[in-house]
């Protein structure tokens, strides 16, 4: 019955100074929203990024010649970067047991002319195992076959990107384009595959015959990148091993460090979880100290409360109000604000993210966990905050209060 009294006489003193309620709870609900908006921009920029992985397939094994180190955030290829050859990939096909098909690779980015339209984008060298090992799709024509690579043949296939670059809305199948000095004949347009995963657009580039590359347009024996897929991602790990241990045999690399960098979508798969979620922790960590903040403010709001209603909190406990009366009002002020601005400041913040994701396409994702969990840490506040005022107004001696001014 007291608990039900009290809160009706701290609502009505809450009513009574809107103002002063508005900027009590301003705090709150800034440091709410903001725990739910950094979240969900977190937690959207992380399933982007694992989506864009598992696009490339959970079951994909990179090998690039010479070692793969991240420097400023992108990875990078340093030491002899001429270390992997088409007999590699032939080898990690027949032997590797583990492993279901391997595309060789070797790529450059080159001018490429139709008519007097010049765009440069990258050259791709590769066999048509490319196509289950990327998982790529044709959207038009088709993809070049095992005789025509073997022959040297100068035709391409290409992306979205170039199609539109070069050919605006029109078909640029049986039309031939000049890449370097070289003429190729376009026999078909990949499906749209977007951006990887340091936003390059992997649209923009030709597919032609690895021979093709190697003899008549880049004038190479060896090859950038062995693309693998392993038979499932239960796999994966065996296959890792055993394209390892097949290299540095073929290699001649018994106790050398390796001239190769194997990469794993597994490996990949952590290491973009383990950076996004540290990126979404450290946006929650700020967003948390500006929600410590508002608790501030409400500690500071009510110390001026107490001083205001000095005569007030005398004469309620001059006509018998207990301490403990006086205790739980304003506990339940407090309480009040800080929940008050714990709901406003989430029905803000999840305005805000769903508005933000729509208007700017930017992924963003709301985590209800996170919701709650600010909600609870806003009542917390609310109430650690409060207790001291509170406690302070019941240790007020009513003579003395009724005497304030």
């Amino acid at each position: 019955m007291k608990l039900v009294k009290g809160t009706r006489i701290a609502l009505k003193a809450l009513f009574s100074h809107k103002l002063r309620t508005a900027l009590a709870m301003t705090g709150i609900v800034v440091g709410i929203c903001s725990v739910i908006v950094m979240v969900a921009l977190g937690d959207g920029a992380q399933q982007q990024v694992l989506s864009k992985i598992r696009a490339m397939g959970t079951d994909l094994v990179i090998v690039t010649a010479g070692q793969v180190k991240t420097i400023a955030g992108r990875q990078r290829q340093t030491g002899n970067v001429s270390t992997l050859t088409m007999k590699d990939a032939k080898a990690i096909t027949e032997e590797a047991r583990n492993v279901m098909a391997a595309a060789p690779a070797q790529g450059k980015k080159m001018p490429v002319k139709y008519g007097a339209i010049t765009t440069t984008t990258s050259v791709i060298g590769t066999t048509e195992t490319i196509i289950p090992v990327r998982d790529l799709g044709l959207g038009k024509g088709r993809f070049f076959t095992d005789d025509e690579d073997k022959t040297s043949q100068r035709v391409a296939v290409i992306g979205e990107t170039v199609a539109r670059n070069l050919f605006g809305d029109g078909n640029p199948v049986g039309e031939s384009v000049r890449i370097g000095k070289v003429s190729f004949e376009i026999i078909g347009v990949i499906d749209k595959k977007g951006t990887d995963l340091v936003g390059a657009d992997q649209d923009d580039v030709i597919y032609i015959p690895i021979n093709t590359a190697l003899r008549r347009l880049l004038n190479l024996t060896y090859i950038n990148n062995i693309y693998v897929q392993a038979k499932s991602s239960d796999h994966i790990e065996k296959a890792v091993s055993e394209i390892r241990d097949l290299l540095k045999e073929k290699h001649r690399l018994k106790d050398k460090p390796d001239d190769f960098t194997i990469q794993s979508q597994t490996e990949i798969l952590k290491s973009e979880r383990e950076t996004t979620q540290t990126f979404t922790n450290l946006l929650s960590t700020v967003a948390g100290i500006s929600l410590l903040v508002g608790g501030v403010g409400i500690l500071a709001i009510m110390l001026i409360s107490i001083k205001e209603r000095t005569r007030e909190i005398g004469l309620r406990r001059a006509v018998g109000a207990l301490k403990k009366d006086l205790l739980l009002q304003f506990v339940v002020e407090s309480l009040v604000l800080s929940a008050s601005g714990g709901i406003a400041g989430i029905l803000l913040g999840v305005v805000l993210s769903l508005g933000g994701s729509y208007f700017t396409h930017w992924p963003m994702s709301l985590s209800f966990p996170a919701i709650a969990a600010a909600f609870f840490f806003s009542a917390i506040i609310g109430l650690i905050f409060g207790v001291y005022p509170a406690a302070r107004a019941a240790r007020l001696d009513p003579i003395e209060a009724l005497k304030a001014e």
